[in-house]
């Protein structure tokens, strides 16, 4: 794995923070996020974010992590952006509240797996 990999794997959890932030500060529910369009312009943001980066993942690390749908992610991010007037917002919220933060934790867990070693060598 690169060093790359590491560095867009924190830019996924960042964003994943803000998708969460936001829906914690605004007490969003399925209701709000489909009626009011600032709050679903800047999660749809982050989604699209995240999307580009799973996008610039190099394909060895694609391969040895496999565990996350690297191409459902993408093809996401590209639904929303080319065809954003007719994304389904229900489906965008069960992604919001499911599949972000499975992604958050699969990404916090291979980015602490590998800074570790790193860590250890530098203690000793």
């Amino acid at each position: 794995m690169k060093d790359r990999d590491i560095v867009v794997l924190k830019k996924i959890v960042k964003y994943s923070n803000e998708i969460n932030e936001t829906i914690v500060r605004f007490d969003l529910d399925l209701d709000k996020f489909q009626n009011d369009h600032v709050m679903k312009n800047a999660i749809c943001m982050c989604i699209l974010q995240i999307g580009e980066l799973a996008n610039n993942l190099t394909d060895e690390f694609k391969t040895e992590y496999s565990k996350i749908p690297w191409r459902n992610i993408i093809a996401v991010r590209n639904r929303a952006a080319h065809a954003y007037e007719t994304t389904d917002t229900e489906m965008l919220w069960k992604i919001v509240l499911t599949d972000i933060p499975e992604l958050k934790t699969y990404c916090e867990n291979i980015i602490e797996e590998k800074e570790k070693p790193k860590e250890q060598e530098n203690n000793t």
